[in-house]
């Protein structure tokens, strides 16, 4: 009987893969022909256990590359994996692939999963400033890092009278808006910080010539 094919039951059915593994741990640090190993496997499809195992109890080594010169951490597509690599089992974010770039420079540029690329900013140093202000925010102790002119954050909303610049009445929307993105857990992150100045700045722009006038006149009352 033939054996099944690791890389199907790597994405498919992780348990009989360590079954098969177990009976035959030779082939837990195999490449196919262009690199792509079981870690990369288990790593794009979110295994965590198989992960874990391959690394903990068949020595394969984390740091395995593919023919483009990539680990497993390139194709990672959730940040619970990408913490099991980096925190648990040590793999090394540093590492360039053939064109370049690392894997937050790589997730980063394709714009898949901002939520894993903001993470491996944040560990990389490469989002060091808004690392350290979100956990500055979160003990309580400082605010949130800088935003436009006149544009108070909290982690609940902003503030109404800054975001609307002294309109009398706050756009619901806007509003609405602001309120979903603080609630998100990566509201303290990179992509986060860019989306309420993002959204801020439109706000901002959207305020018409006659709302413009009628603040002027009131800054000078």
């Amino acid at each position: 009987m033939a054996q099944p094919n690791p890389y199907i039951l790597a994405a498919d059915n992780p348990s009989a893969l360590l079954t098969l593994l177990r009976s035959n741990p030779s082939i837990a640090s195999q490449q196919d022909e262009h690199g792509y190993s079981l870690l990369h496997a288990a790593s794009s499809y979110g295994h965590i256990d198989l992960l874990r195992a391959l690394v903990r109890e068949f020595n394969v080594n984390v740091n395995l590359t593919d023919e483009d010169g990539e680990t497993c951490l390139f194709v990672t597509e959730s940040v619970e994996i990408a913490k099991c690599l980096v925190e648990e089992l040590g793999v090394d974010y540093n590492i360039k692939n053939d064109e370049g770039l690392t894997a937050q420079e790589t997730i980063a540029s394709d714009g898949s999963f901002p939520e894993v690329a903001a993470y491996l900013a944040q560990v990389s140093g490469n989002g060091s400033a808004i690392s350290a202000a979100a956990a500055q925010a979160t003990d309580g102790l400082h605010p949130p890092p800088p935003l436009p002119p006149n544009v108070k954050v909290n982690v609940q909303t902003i503030a109404e009278s800054e975001a609307n610049a002294g309109m009398d009445v706050v756009d619901p929307e806007f509003k609405r808006r602001i309120d979903e993105l603080a609630a998100r857990e990566d509201f303290h992150s990179e992509e986060g910080q860019n989306q309420l100045r993002q959204l801020v700045t439109d706000a901002i722009k959207g305020v018409n010539i006659e709302t413009q006038e009628r603040d002027v006149r009131r800054r000078i009352e």
